[in-house]
Parts: structure tokens; C-alpha cells; sequence
């Protein structure tokens, strides 16, 4: 008989006699002999009817289940587990008998107690008042006593004590040296009482700004000269002197020799050697401070000085006063740290803001011998120079040192007969003023007005003659003055009253309107008193002379004030329309896209989008001709980042009629990118709401697909991920509302499009699992048949994309999710495929993966995966071809053949897992559904032959983890052993019935195995311990008492 027969007699056992039935059965065990299984058994029904044939209770044999089991459309359940497999061949030793859990119940007990809140005066955040009440003394005994209150509306900060200065240090210092107590509370009443009025606001622009901006502008390709002084090599550091006169007179002896030392000249130098050159120069001063070379530190800061007053190259002057200026810094630098250290004695420091008195008489001996040492100096620009790089140090001196001393450097600048190198020493005095004393203005002023009178040298005939011979015109040689000159309006305008600076309007206008005063005064000047001024300002620029000074310059520095400040409303056409009547007649591209560049801010802030197109349309028919657009694309890339920070509808942007011409004007592909980048960037930030707008979704396509196809073998990795998560950006704004086809296609569409950036790919994943899960919650979980449909194309679509993506453990969480979705949308064929590929991609899985650039042990992503996993087949539908948990032990096959660490436990804590999960669906109800999906519960509805199933399976898996635990009985894995012991021991805790006597034995085995060799935390058995015992008292749970009294807890020794 074959068992396709043995399984219909089944259905007419009733129906026979027993003698016939008799007869049946040992013929189906003859047949069974016959094809190598077991003879079927008889197993009496609990009812006492006779078992049906073909029912078994053996791991390794095949029953399927009884009438009325079958719901969900899968009718037939037949429980036919492996006779073939890893963990399911094995018997366990101890038996399993899960607990019969009510969730319900559970749940109720472990919610927070509600507590109801009185709403009162009090509140946690509202200040503590505190009342401090005493009684009078002599009152009677039985009368009322009165009582005096005092309340705080404030608590003292216990932070604010550390801002006064009495920290613990100081406080322990204090308390230590009695003497000393005085001045530490006087210098913490200053430091609390002080207002700091010397230094400059955030809103003064500092020199470093500017510093790189002049050495980028102002190059050269002619040839450079150093004129080095070398003295004798007397006096270097080694050279001990016998006593202190003979060291002073070695000293001076080096100075004069210096002076007097021979010159050698190093001659047809590059730019780029010439500032190598510079910065060897600045760091041999480093050098010899360092060595406590204080005089060659001094030669080499004279030399520097001196080159200053060469102007053979005219066109580098500015770069050179930057790189000279920087030397002499950290010369003041190192002067000023010198003299200051020399006040600090064992008891205290100078303050920041000291006094004369406070400093001793070595440092004040020293600063004078500095000065005296500069002083001798017989050259005008290195001594002036020098002075003033260690003007800070008059602090030491006198109160008044340094206002003494800025006028008397401010005059002697008019001894320097070049107005170029006047100008800048006079920049130079202004800079450093700035910085010591911001708030003597008198001697700043005196500067600019200086300079005002001197300045019709510039067209004098030396002036000329020297541009003659050099062969510079005028209009290159302008432009030199012109960071000087911004720098002294801008100190001599900050928090200037606005008399000052009508004044200096007034002056620059009897000068004839020049247009370099004026371009440096409106460079200058605060935007606001510009732009309230501007038809006054367009009024000069018109009757300046273009012979020297471009007149597009000075509107393009009007624009840049009109950028940060608002003209008079009525003004804004006119001054538009004045401006870009001069722009647009510029013949040089340069010149033009310069001008063009500022002046589209002010169009994109206060006009529409018409007036933007029409700036467009002129720029491109500027730069295109001779492909223009190519030397500046610097220009063109900040004229759309200002566009797109000012229109931030998109709609309205891309309905500009020239910008997407504009667009097509970047034809370097790195610039191309970092524009699709900006524009990329400003739609994320600012659009609020998703868009199906086809304009809007059409362009950021073609600008997404630019990015994207930059994308080659050597992009890095955070470019990658820079553009991923732009283009991801966009993907989540698109939305179609209710239509959902059409936002199924244009994933379709975008998965063509970014195929190469896998980031991209996995949120369009995400992106059409919520898309079918927006489909279930329209549809209220019942699809009719249009959606089953379309939830099926989802499916398929994440199923046919996840396989193309290169991270392992993406996949797996890929598929997982996926299964998810199809499984909450009533796709159980299509989640099982999900389940199977995840479960045939754990061998997969390398022991080592790269997180963030390094390599990890990949084990412990595998049992985060795991667990999750688990915890979703819970609820997962046996399929009613493979029998019974076939994913379960699928799954259990695939970890028994996976390759583990040697010392690792995870296998094992997988085990665990599994042995939650068995428990699990052992219940009568699960702890959690999928709406209108039955699980197993449903389907067998707690069956006792898929109970035995799951309860053997469940042996098997136990028999695995005390087979482990066996291996660590070594000295070097006891440690592990007590913690995978009472780990066991918790898990049997929590799911396992302990009426039971032997599960009931192996949990005090495993509990004594913890504590065996003193490797067990003595607080969390002791924990365990207590919550064991509280558990005793719950309803049904009396048999833990006795369990409790079995288990001591052991000490260490």
C-alpha cells in the first residue's frame, strides 16, 4: 500500500470494522519496513476513540492535522517535520513545557500607576522660594507664638560662585597663604566689575579677512629681489659671557656690526620663491627667539622691514606688505609674551587688564631696552616699522605710553616720501592702533586726513615717471592703493557719528570726485549710510573721470552695499536701471560678469521674477560668445546660489524662461555637479510641502541624473553618500497623493536613473513598501482586487530590486521588511519568498564587514538580525506544502551550519532566542497579530500534536545550548559559562513551567553551574533572587517558593 493510501483510508477509518482496521494497520507497517520509515503507532485520542492511522508522535515522523484545523484559505496542514537535518535530528535530554502566559494579565501588571496631578503654585521650573521662620523666645506655653518670615523669590546659582573667581583653587590658595587673601578678593571685585571697552566688536571686520584676499589678487610674473644683511657670526647662541657688562657690550658690539655688515643680494626670484623665502625668514625668527637669540631675532625683523621701502615691482607691493606685516606680528608677539612672563612670579600673574604699578622693575628695564634698542635704528621705514610692532608693550611703561605714541608714529610717516609705501605704513600704524587702543580715534583721523593731503602725489611727476620706467599704467596702479586705503576708512569709520562721516564725504568731494577715494569710501563706510545715500553716490560715480579708476568698479562696490542694506523704496528702479546701464556696455567678459555678479543680489531682493530673467538673458548673451562663460565660472556658480537663496518656490523659479538656459552655460562636469548640488541642497531646506509639479520634477530629475552620473570608480565614498542623500531628499518631496500608480511609476522611472548609488536604491525600497502600506491603510486592510494587484507590484518590485544591492546586512534587513509589508497586505506567498531569501543569505555573511571605513566582527549584526527575524516568524502562517515552522527550521539548519568564532557565544545566544520564539507559539493566543493574516495559533488552535512538535523542537534546541555549556568547563571559559548559565537560567524563568520537576531541576543546575567558580555577579543573583520571590505571590505562580528556597546564593571565597 502506498502512503497516498494510508492518508485517504484515513478518511473512512470510521467507517470500518475494528478487525479490518486491524488488518490496515499491519500492512502499513509491512510498507512502511518496505520504504525504510517507522510503523505508524496507535495513539488513543484523549477523548478515548481509537487514533486515526497515519498519526504519529516521533521527531523524525510525518502526521498532519485533524478536521477543522484549517483556516485563511490554506486548508490542509500537514505536520511533516524534516527527517533530514542538523538540529532537528538530535533527542533532547530534558524536556521542554512552555508556560501558559496571559498577556492581557501581564500587561495590566507591569503598567505605571496613574497618579493623579494636583495642579498648584508649584512648579519645577518656577524659581523656590524658601520661608525661613523663628519663634520668639519667652513665649508662654499654649500661646501662639508669632513668627517673623523672610522668603527668596531666587535661588543662588551654584555656578554663579565660580564667575566671581572664588573657585576651590583659589579658595585653597587663599586659605594657605593668609597674605595673599587680600589681593585674590580685590582682583576678583575687578574681574567682576570691569567693563571692556578696548577691544573691537564682532562687527569689525578683522585684518585676517582680508590678508588672503591681497595675496590672490595682487601677483606677479616678473622677477623678485631680497637684499639680505648679513652681520658677523659673533655673539651666536654658545657664547658665554663672564660677566653682565661684557654680555651688554656683546650685544651692542652685534647690533653695530650688523649695521655695518655686508649685503647680499638674492636676485631673480619667483613669486611663489620669494614668499618661501619670506616664511624661511619667519621661522628663523621663531628659531632664534627660541634659542634666546634676542638679537638676531631683531636683525632679522630690520631686514624684513626694510624690504618695504623697495617698490621695483610695484604690482607685488601689497602681497609683500602682507608677508612682511606677518613677521613683524610675531615679533610684537614674542616681545609682548617676554615681558609679560617676566611679571609672573610663584604667588600671582598679571591680570589681562594691568597697570603700570603692577609690573616690576626687570620688566619695565627690559621693555626700555627694547625700545632704546629699536630707537637706534637710523633708517626711517624699519624703525618706524619696528616701533610699531611692539607698540602693545608702552602698557608696561605708563598709562599714557601709547597715546604718546601714535601721534608721534603718525608723523613720521609724512617723512616717507613714496605715497604707496606711505600709504600702507599708515594702514599698517591704523592696524595696530586698532588692536592696543580702538578707542583713540583722534590719532586715526589724523591719519586720513593725512593722507588726504598728501594725495595728489599720485599723480605727481615721480609717481609718474616710476610707472614710466616699470611700464605700469595708471589704471593698474590705482588699484594698489586700494586695500590700504579700505582699511583706514574702515577704522576711521567704525561706530563713527554720522557727522564724521559726511565730513569725510565732504573732503573726498573737493578732491574732484576722485573715484579711488570714492570706491574706498563706499568700501568702507556702514552699508546703511551708503544705500540711504545711493542717488547721491550714483551722482558722483557719474561725474568721476573713467581715465583712472573704471566706473564699473565703483558700481560694483555700490552694489555690494546695496547688498547688505535696503535703498529708500522709491529709489530701487531708478538705481537699478543707472547701474546696469553702465554694466551692460562692458565689452570685457571679465569686467562684465564682476559687476554682474553683485548686482543680481540686489535684482533677486527687491524685484520679480521678470526683472531676474531679463539680468539672466543679458548675462548669457555677455558670456557666450567665444564660449566666455568658461574663465568664469566662480561668477556664474554665485549668481545662481543667489538666485535660488531668494526664490524658494520652485515653480516660479523654473518658470524663469532663461534660467534652465543658464543652467546649460556649466559645461565642466565638477562644476556642473556642485551647482546641481546647491540647488539640490536649497530645495530640501526650504520645500515645505511634497510637489507632483511635472516642471518641478522634470528639472530636479535632470539635475539629480547630473549628479548621479558623475559617479565613477574613483568618487569617494562621503561624496557618494553626499549625493545619495541630495537625491533621496528629492525622492521624498515627491508625492502624487491618492494616485499611486503614477508614484509607483516614478520609482520605476528613478530606480532607472540611479542605479549606481545604492543609498538611493534602498529608499526607493522603503520609499514602495510604505507606498503599499498606504494602499492597505486607504483600503482599511481589504483589498479588493485593483489593489491586490498593485500591493502585489510593489512586492515585486522590492523583491526583483534588493538582490542588486551590494551590502550584505542591508539585504537581510531589506528582505525582512519587505516580508513585513507583504505579509500586513495579505501576500503570504510573496512574504514566504522574502523569508526564504533572507534565510539563504545567511551563509553569506562574511565574518568581517566595513562599518563606517573599518572592519568589524560581523556576529553581532548577525544576532541583532536574527532576533528581529524571530520575532516576525512568529506570526508568520505555516505554508500547507512544507509542514510544520519549515521556516523556523530552515533557518535553524542554516545557523547549525554557519561557521562561528571559536570563542563566541552568539550561537548560542541565537538558540535562546529560538527557544523564546517556541515558547511563544506554543501559547493559545499570540502576543501580537497581523490584522486579517492568521497565525498558527488560528490555524492549529493549539492542537496537542503540533504542541508535542514544537515542544520536541524545543528539546532539540536545549539539548544544543547544554551541549555548549559543557564545552566551556575550562578554566579560561568559566566566565562565559556562568553567564550563558544564568542567562539559560532567566530564559527558563521566564517561558518555561516550572511545575515541571525536571525542567524544575535543571533550573537549580544551571543556577548552581552560575555560581560554581565565583564568576557570578553577587548583585544580580541577588536580584534574580528577590524577583523570583516577588513572583511567588502573583495568582498560579505559588511553585516558584519552593524554587526560591532551592536556590542559595554562594560568596566568592
Amino acid at each position: 500500500m502506498m502512503a497516498s493510501d494510508s492518508d485517504a483510508c484515513a478518511l473512512r477509518h470510521e467507517h470500518l470494522p475494528l478487525t479490518i482496521m486491524a488488518l490496515f494497520f499491519f500492512l502499513n507497517c509491512v510498507c512502511a519496513l518496505r520504504v525504510g520509515r517507522q510503523p505508524l503507532t496507535m495513539m488513543a485520542p484523549e477523548n478515548g476513540a481509537p487514533a486515526p492511522c497515519g498519526a504519529d508522535v516521533g521527531p523524525s515522523q510525518s502526521w498532519r492535522l485533524g478536521r477543522g484545523l484549517s483556516r485563511s484559505g490554506r486548508e490542509k496542514r500537514a505536520v511533516s517535520p524534516r527527517t533530514s537535518g542538523h538540529v532537528t535530528g538530535k533527542m533532547a535530554a530534558f524536556p521542554w513545557h512552555p508556560r501558559n502566559r496571559n498577556y492581557k494579565a501581564e500587561f495590566a501588571s507591569c503598567r505605571l500607576e496613574a497618579v493623579p496631578l494636583e495642579f498648584g503654585d508649584y512648579h519645577p521650573l518656577k524659581p523656590i522660594t524658601v520661608t525661613e521662620s523663628k519663634t520668639r523666645k519667652g513665649t508662654r506655653k499654649g500661646s501662639t507664638s508669632s513668627t517673623s518670615s523672610s522668603s527668596s523669590s531666587s535661588v543662588v546659582d551654584p555656578l554663579s560662585s565660580v564667575l566671581d573667581g572664588t573657585d576651590p583653587l583659589s579658595m585653597f590658595a587663599a586659605t594657605a597663604d593668609p597674605a595673599a587673601t587680600a589681593a585674590v578678593t580685590d582682583g576678583s571685585r575687578k574681574k567682576r566689575d570691569r567693563e571692556d571697552t578696548s577691544g573691537v566688536g564682532p562687527d569689525f571686520e578683522p585684518w585676517a579677512s582680508k590678508r588672503d584676499e591681497i595675496l590672490v589678487r595682487h601677483t606677479t610674473t616678473e622677477k623678485l629681489s631680497i637684499n639680505l644683511f648679513m652681520g658677523s657670526e659673533r655673539g651666536r647662541a654658545g657664547a658665554v659671557a663672564s660677566a653682565a657688562s661684557e654680555k651688554v657690550r656683546t650685544r651692542l658690539e652685534e647690533l653695530d656690526d650688523f649695521e655695518e655688515g655686508s649685503q647680499k643680494e638674492l636676485l631673480n626670484l619667483t613669486q611663489q620663491d620669494y614668499v618661501n623665502r619670506i616664511e624661511e625668514l619667519n621661522q628663523s625668527l621663531k628659531d632664534a627667539w627660541a634659542s634666546d637669540q634676542k638679537v638676531k631675532a631683531l636683525k632679522i625683523v630690520i631686514q624684513c622691514s626694510k624690504l618695504l621701502s623697495d617698490t621695483s615691482v610695484i604690482q607685488f607691493y601689497p602681497s609683500k606688505f602682507v608677508l612682511i606685516t606677518d613677521i613683524l606680528d610675531t615679533f610684537g608677539k614674542l616681545v609682548y609674551e617676554r615681558i609679560f612672563s617676566m611679571c609672573v612670579d610663584h604667588r600671582s600673574a598679571l591680570p589681562d587688564h594691568f597697570s603700570p604699578e603692577n609690573v616690576n622693575d626687570t620688566a619695565k628695564e627690559t621693555c626700555l631696552n627694547w625700545f632704546f634698542k629699536i630707537a637706534s635704528i637710523r633708517e626711517l621705514i624699519p624703525r618706524f616699522y619696528v616701533e610699531a610692532s611692539i607698540l602693545k608693550c608702552n602698557k608696561f611703561l605708563s598709562k599714557t605710553g601709547i597715546s604718546e605714541c601714535l601721534p608721534r608714529l603718525t608723523c613720521m610717516v609724512r617723512g616717507i616720501g613714496d605715497p604707496l609705501v606711505a600709504v600702507y605704513a599708515r594702514a599698517y600704524l591704523c592696524r595696530v592702533g586698532m588692536e592696543v587702543a580702538p578707542h583713540l580715534k583722534e590719532s586715526l583721523n589724523k591719519n586720513f586726513f593725512d593722507f588726504l593731503l598728501t594725495f595728489k602725489q599720485i599723480h605727481g611727476d615721480t609717481v609718474q615717471n616710476q610707472l614710466v620706467v616699470q611700464g605700469v599704467e595708471l589704471p593698474s596702479y590705482l588699484p594698489l592703493y586700494s586695500p590700504a586705503m579700505d582699511w583706514i576708512f574702515q577704522c576711521v569709520s567704525y561706530h563713527a557719528p554720522e557727522t564724521l562721516l559726511t565730513e569725510m564725504m565732504e573732503r573726498c568731494k573737493k578732491l574732484g570726485n576722485n573715484a579711488l577715494l570714492l570706491n574706498s569710501v563706499m568700501s568702507a563706510f556702514r552699508a546703511e549710510f551708503v544705500a540711504t545715500r545711493s542717488m547721491d553716490f550714483i551722482g558722483m560715480i557719474k561725474e568721476c573721470d573713467e581715465s583712472g579708476f573704471p566706473k564699473h568698479l565703483l558700481f560694483r562696490s555700490l552694489g555690494l552695499n546695496l547688498a547688505l542694506a535696503d535703498p529708500p523704496e522709491g529709489d530701487r528702479l531708478a538705481i537699478l536701471s543707472e547701474a546696469w546701464k553702465v554694466i551692460t556696455k562692458l565689452k570685457n567678459p571679465q569686467d562684465y560678469i564682476n559687476c554682474a555678479e553683485v548686482w543680481v543680489e540686489y535684482t533677486c531682493k527687491h524685484f520679480t521674477k521678470r526683472e531676474i530673467n531679463t539680468v539672466l538673458a543679458d548675462v548669457i548673451k555677455h558670456m557666450t560668445p567665444d564660449r566666455a562663460f568658461e574663465d568664469s565660472y566662480p561668477q556664474l556658480q554665485s549668481i545662481i546660489k543667489k538666485v535660488i537663496a531668494h526664490f524658494h518656490d520652485f515653480s516660479v523659479l523654473f518658470s524663469v524662461e532663461k534660467f534652465l538656459p543658464f543652467l546649460d552655460m556649466f559645461q565642466k562636469e565638477s562644476v556642473r555637479v556642485e551647482v546641481c548640488k546647491c540647488i539640490m541642497d536649497i530645495f530640501i531646506k526650504h520645500q515645505q510641502e511634497p510637489t507632483k509639479d511635472p516642471v518641478i520634477l522634470n528639472a530636479l530629475l535632470h539635475v539629480c541624473k547630473t549628479m548621479h552620473d558623475s559617479v565613477n570608480a574613483l568618487t569617494l565614498e562621503d561624496e557618494k553618500r553626499m549625493l545619495a542623500c541630495l537625491i533621496n531628499g528629492f525622492i521624498k518631496m515627491v508625492s502624487f497623493g491618492r494616485d499611486f500608480e503614477q508614484q509607483l511609476s516614478f520609482y520605476v522611472e528613478a530606480r532607472s536613473l540611479f542605479c549606481n548609488l545604492e543609498p538611493v536604491l534602498v529608499q526607493l525600497i522603503h520609499s514602495v513598501n510604505r507606498l503599499a502600506m498606504e494602499t492597505r491603510k486607504v483600503m482599511k486592510g481589504s483589498h479588493s482586487r485593483k489593489t491586490a494587484a498593485f500591493v502585489r507590484a510593489c512586492v515585486a518590485y522590492c523583491f526583483i530590486t534588493i538582490p542588486s544591492l551590494g551590502g550584505i546586512f542591508t539585504r537581510l534587513n531589506l528582505y525582512l521588511h519587505s516580508g513585513q509589508v507583504a505579509l500586513a497586505n495579505q501576500c503570504l506567498s510573496q512574504a514566504d519568498a522574502f523569508f526564504k531569501a533572507a534565510i539563504s543569505l545567511v551563509p553569506e555573511v562574511p565574518k568581517m564587514i566595513n562599518v563606517d571605513g573599518k572592519m568589524r566582527p560581523s556576529e553581532s549584526f548577525l544576532l541583532e538580525f536574527l532576533c528581529n527575524f524571530f520575532s516576525t516568524l512568529l506570526i508568520v502562517p505555516d505554508h500547507p506544502e512544507h509542514g510544520v515552522l519549515f521556516l523556523v527550521r530552515e533557518l535553524l539548519n542554516v545557523i547549525q551550519d554557519y561557521t562561528w568564532e571559536d570563542n563566541s557565544d552568539d550561537k548560542i545566544r541565537i538558540y535562546t532566542c529560538v527557544l523564546h520564539l517556541l515558547s511563544a507559539m506554543s501559547q493559545e493566543t499570540y502576543l501580537y497579530h497581523v490584522d486579517k493574516v492568521d497565525s498558527n495559533d488560528s490555524l492549529y488552535g493549539g492542537d496537542s500534536k503540533f504542541l508535542a512538535e514544537n515542544n520536541k523542537l524545543c528539546e532539540t534546541v536545549m539539548a544544543q545550548i547544554l551541549e555548549h555549556l559543557k564545552t566551556l568547563a575550562k578554566d579560561e571559559a568559566l566566565k562565559r559559562q556562568s553567564l550563558l548559565g544564568l542567562s539559560f537560567f532567566n530564559s527558563i524563568l521566564a517561558h518555561g513551567d516550572l511545575r515541571n520537576n525536571r525542567l524544575n531541576q535543571l533550573s537549580v543546575n544551571l543556577w548552581h553551574l552560575a555560581q560554581r567558580h565565583g564568576c557570578a555577579d553577587t548583585r544580580t543573583m541577588v536580584k534574580t533572587l528577590e524577583y523570583i520571590k516577588k513572583q511567588s505571590k502573583q495568582t498560579d505562580m505559588g511553585h516558584l517558593t519552593e524554587l526560591a528556597l532551592r536556590l542559595p546564593l554562594q560568596t566568592r571565597t
